[in-house]
């Protein structure tokens, strides 16, 4: 047995496993064997046919198990004496020369092993990173109030019709009849189309065509009562009378509506909803900010570690590991954006690691818990009872991927605030539009 390198540059080798008869002939005779014993062939007891018949039939795949077997070893031996910390999974060589299975003579495999690069820095004072401040601007805060108050208020009766509006009507077409059907204005896209539903009273008439008026198939299917299949052959002409006018009235700033939204007896008045509405900008801010200094941080790393890789081995395996599901085309698109993570975690596992940063499950619960109560809180529901938020919370973490993924958050969050805390921080104040801008 022979293992030898070369080194092809500071991050490729190429690995040389060179096996004799000598190292494989008794495993190879004991695989036989094991074949033998299970082998029922006709003409003999099990476990009795004569080895040459057992080595006429399985001679290649006890000759390609047992050699496999022994360049695994061999590779992993290598990879662990020499503590090489190796990137991806070593792969067998292009240029390789073809071995003869026939003949159980030496046989020779070459792999090719890339090697990650040394990741060593330290961060002080002297590294500066941005950090951008958004400003919570009066409109802002407008603006997010009448939002709450629109998300809990109330369709109710108007004289006519709004843009904004909803008209529940009657459709009729010869002696067919749809009675309240609900249409709402918002979701004509025709602007002319919609401009003659704009100012109508109960009891107005109009000719309509629906297909024009409503372009989505399945909206107008449900809107008329029909299935989807009897669309094309309906007269998409109709009658329609209007009945009702329905507009959207904003909540008024009541005791009831702040229990609503903030949780029974958190707001009393209306100051004290601007005051939360003005902490939950500064809050919505501070993540926008914190995500665009994790974007900045991340980058400055990158450019001062300045990490070479061995870029065509990492394509080739990412290519072999996915088992052809991705085209060489579809990791080139990609690999620009995958190179930057796989940076990116490096970094991050070096920090870990130097500033023994551990990730707890308490850790874990805590992420979990937050992506749950944004969940419900997406939803209307921001006063979840404690059982039901933990339940929700376990399912999350119960869920591989989702846990992987909090996982990884968990140690960028933990990495970028040793970060934030060892580096300077450039603050610069800035609007919500031009945060949102620079980092488009």
């Amino acid at each position: 047995m022979n293992v030898k390198q070369t080194k092809v540059d500071d991050l490729n080798l190429i690995v040389s496993i060179k096996i004799e008869n000598a190292d494989y002939a008794q495993a190879k005779s004991k695989k036989l064997n094991e074949f033998r014993k299970q082998a029922e062939i006709k003409g003999f007891r099990k476990g009795t046919a004569p080895i040459s018949l057992i080595e006429k039939i399985h001679g290649h795949s006890a000759l390609a198990d047992t050699i496999n077997t022994i360049v695994t070893d061999q590779i992993n031996n290598f990879i662990e004496k020499n503590k090489l910390n190796v990137i991806g999974e070593p792969l067998p060589n292009e240029n390789e020369a073809k071995n003869d299975w026939d003949k159980e003579g030496d046989f020779t495999f070459d792999f090719d092993i890339a090697l990650a690069p040394k990741v060593e820095f330290t961060l002080s004072a002297e590294d500066k990173v941005p950090y951008y401040d958004v400003t919570v601007t009066a409109k802002a805060q407008n603006d997010y109030k009448s939002s709450l108050l629109k998300q809990f208020g109330t369709l109710e009766n108007a004289e006519e019709s709004k843009e904004d509006d909803i008209l529940i009507v009657d459709f009729v077409q010869g002696e067919t009849t749809v009675e309240k059907a609900y249409v709402s204005l918002k979701s004509i896209e025709d602007e002319i189309v919609k401009k003659s539903f704009i100012g109508k009273k109960i009891g107005d008439v109009m000719k309509v065509d629906v297909n024009k008026t409503f372009t989505n198939e399945t909206d107008r299917a449900a809107l008329l009562k029909v299935k989807k299949e009897q669309l094309s052959s309906m007269d998409p002409m109709w009658d329609m009378t209007v009945m009702e006018v329905k507009t959207f009235v904003d909540a008024k700033p009541t005791q009831a509506v702040f229990d609503n939204i903030f949780g029974e007896g958190s707001v009393k008045s209306e100051a004290e909803f601007d005051a939360k509405v003005k902490e939950r900008l500064k809050y919505e801010y501070e993540q926008e900010s914190d995500y665009r200094f994790m974007i900045d941080a991340r980058e400055y790393l990158m450019n001062k570690t300045d990490l070479k890789l061995p870029e065509a081995f990492i394509k080739r395996w990412l290519y072999v590991a996915n088992e052809g599901k991705f085209t060489m085309e579809d990791i080139e698109k990609e690999f620009g954006l995958f190179l930057k993570d796989f940076r990116w975690q490096m970094i991050r596992t070096y920090i870990m690691k130097e500033q023994n940063i551990q990730v707890t499950k308490e850790d874990l619960l805590k992420q979990a818990k937050a992506i749950a109560e944004y969940q419900f809180a997406m939803y209307g529901m921001n006063n979840v009872p404690e059982e039901h938020l933990t339940k929700f919370t376990e399912n999350i973490l119960a869920d591989e991927q989702q846990s992987r993924k909090i996982y990884e958050k968990v140690e960028d969050d933990m990495t970028l605030s040793y970060i934030r805390k060892s580096v300077t921080l450039e603050k610069k104040k800035i609007s919500l539009e031009k945060m949102r801008e620079l980092t488009k």
